[in-house]
């Protein structure tokens, strides 16, 4: 552990550090998915089966917002997605079929210290608990680490919404802490659990990932072999 002149402990020393940048990205191509900014030409038609009123009532629980009930009302919301830089609105397609199947976006998107946040999670069916999802992540979380050379990615959630907490686990994702009636939204109290990931978390979680999206780990029915965190 340093210290200063003062004989008191101090933090690394980072005299070559410079501000990060705003994520700018084109298109991210894995084996199974594409991502691309939010468009509304390209995506709001089948963006609006997994936000209008066919959606799933359980995945609005643990949102701001609730499903739309009618095209035209998405449409306003969906074209401010598409404009708004932080958060930053990122489409996952099918690479195969092109089709947007979810969205997700970076946010809280800190270049002064090199930190930001995934969060927005949307996943329609064809998603939610596959490969898809999974690649999708790695995509972003590669280009947060590798592109952007941040030194920290945060995901936080609900307490109470263990789906996403267990994701945040699976995915490499270090349990921080609860804050405690952070929030109030839907008129009740939340309290927010954070996670974060740092550099070097990222490299050790790289190949695991990258092996364990080869296609010899999944059978004819897609269903995974191993387990990420079995690599």
């Amino acid at each position: 552990m340093p210290t200063n002149h003062l004989n008191q402990s101090i933090g690394e020393a980072l005299p070559h550090f410079t501000a990060g940048r705003q994520p700018n990205i084109q298109q991210l191509v894995g084996r199974y998915t594409i991502i691309e900014p939010v468009n509304v030409v390209k995506h709001f038609d089948d963006a609006y089966a997994f936000y209008g009123p066919e959606s799933p009532e359980t995945q609005w629980t643990y949102l701001p917002i609730d499903a739309f009930q009618n095209k035209d009302d998405f449409r306003a919301y969906f074209e401010k997605m598409a404009q708004s830089k932080d958060p930053y609105y990122l489409a996952i397609l099918n690479k195969e079929t092109g089709k947007i199947i979810g969205t997700f976006s970076l946010m809280r998107i800190d270049t002064a210290n090199r930190v930001v946040e995934m969060g927005w999670v949307l996943y329609g069916s064809e998603l939610k608990q596959s490969r898809f999802a999974t690649e999708a992540q790695f995509l972003v979380m590669q280009y947060v680490f590798e592109v952007l050379r941040y030194r920290r990615y945060e995901w936080k959630c609900d307490s109470l919404n263990a789906p996403s907490g267990k994701a945040a686990k699976r995915l490499g994702f270090i349990f921080e802490g609860t804050f405690r009636r952070v929030q109030v939204y839907k008129g009740r109290s939340r309290d927010t659990n954070w996670y974060s990931m740092l550099e070097e978390e990222y490299q050790a979680m790289k190949p695991k990932f990258e092996k364990w999206l080869q296609p010899e780990n999944f059978d004819k029915n897609g269903k995974q072999i191993s387990a990420l965190n079995e690599n």
